[in-house]
């Protein structure tokens, strides 16, 4: 399998878009850079944040029977809902994936973007989704789902990096192994020995928990405690340098 993969994009998902999306923006000190249209013909708003070259997305069901609003209810609105990678070849890997048992969700083609979704069912915890943009190998290059300046939004001041993806289950083990086969990245061990897959611009680490999940996202922050008193203000419950907002936990370092 083809080695170039990085982590493009986190998608939470929530009942409602505000107040998520603007308390997000307003604690971590990040900018909206799209809302696109194109979520619509799957029952879906959003808005994507960038968090220096990952995208941050946030969507919400507009009508009933979505994909997401399955989700939120399967979950009890616990929970990431998808992994987006960028890479070379997005059919290698669809190839790759059916030849585990994963069945392939939905195929997005819009030049010059083209992405491939698997089954959240068979990869476990969240959805997750390859893809690649024509001519455009630069981490900080274009990317349509990010609307065509996305760029421009990027802000540091704050919120520096993305650093990890938390990812919870009953077996912790067993959930990297799957993932990693997945991805096509071996697993590797955290100094607190637990297991993680790590990638060129974030390392995903999995934890003990009582479900599958995309449980947290860990970010560099250049000031902690103003972050924690934002979060306090608005209404969400700080422990240590914790909180929960939009169904994951913002761990902050």
């Amino acid at each position: 399998m083809a080695s170039y993969i990085r982590l493009r994009q986190i998608c939470l998902v929530a009942p409602h878009l505000e107040p998520v999306i603007s308390h997000i923006a307003e604690i971590m000190g990040l900018n909206v850079c799209y809302r696109d249209g194109n979520v619509a013909k799957y029952g879906l708003e959003n808005a994507l944040l960038p968090v220096d070259t990952i995208l941050l997305e946030v969507v919400a069901p507009i009508q009933q029977g979505t994909a997401a609003g399955r989700f939120l209810d399967k979950t009890g609105g616990r929970g990431g809902y998808m992994a987006i990678f960028c890479c070379d070849d997005p059919d290698e890997r669809g190839r790759h994936a059916r030849e585990m048992g994963v069945r392939i969700a939905n195929v997005i083609d819009h030049a010059p973007y083209h992405g491939v979704q698997l089954h959240p069912r068979d990869c476990r915890a969240a959805f997750i989704e390859f893809n690649h943009t024509a001519g455009s190998d630069d981490i900080l290059g274009p990317y349509p789902p990010a609307g065509p300046e996305w760029q421009k939004s990027i802000r540091k001041d704050v919120t520096q990096v993305l650093t990890a993806v938390e990812m919870e289950s009953p077996g912790p083990r067993q959930l990297a192994e799957h993932w990693g086969k997945i991805i096509g990245i071996p697993v590797g061990e955290s100094k607190g020995r637990e297991p993680e897959l790590r990638l060129p611009n974030c390392v995903f680490r999995f934890v003990p928990g009582e479900s599958d999940s995309m449980s947290a996202l860990t970010f560099r922050i250049g000031d902690v405690a103003k972050v924690r008193e934002a979060a306090k203000s608005r209404g969400y419950a700080v422990s240590g340098n914790s909180f929960v907002l939009g169904g994951v936990t913002f761990h902050l370092s």
